[in-house]
């Protein structure tokens, strides 16, 4: 568990359960690349950054490794020459399904309302 997951989970005693649901999925690509490892099980990193459209290396990095270390994602290292890295959700990943998809599909709702409004 990341330490900022870990300090939320310590210190917000009275903290509302959404509350700690964003500090594990909130991220510029976090529910982008849940969503891309529930439907394609196994990606390497370069085919992600492609899926994604290119976020820097740095910021996919980052998010892939909170994920891992929140325990949503498993990261395989295979030795070989040139290194082979693969990622794939976690049975707790795979359990936030349902609320990435809820998430999509609000999203979706929101984005359209505001559409109509701006004409």
């Amino acid at each position: 568990m990341r330490e900022k997951t870990e300090r939320v989970i310590r210190e917000w005693t009275d903290t509302c359960d959404a509350e700690v649901s964003i500090a594990v999925l909130g991220g510029a690509w976090k529910p982008s690349i849940l969503s891309l490892l529930a439907e394609r099980e196994v990606l390497r990193f370069g085919e992600l950054g492609r899926l994604l459209d290119n976020p820097t290396a740095r910021v996919l990095t980052r998010q892939l490794r909170e994920l891992e270390q929140d325990g949503l994602v498993t990261r395989t290292v295979y030795q070989q020459v040139p290194p082979k890295v693969e990622y794939r959700l976690s049975e707790l990943g795979r359990s936030a399904g349902p609320l990435v998809e809820a998430l999509t599909q609000w999203g979706g709702h929101y984005a359209g309302l505001q559409r109509a409004a701006l004409g």
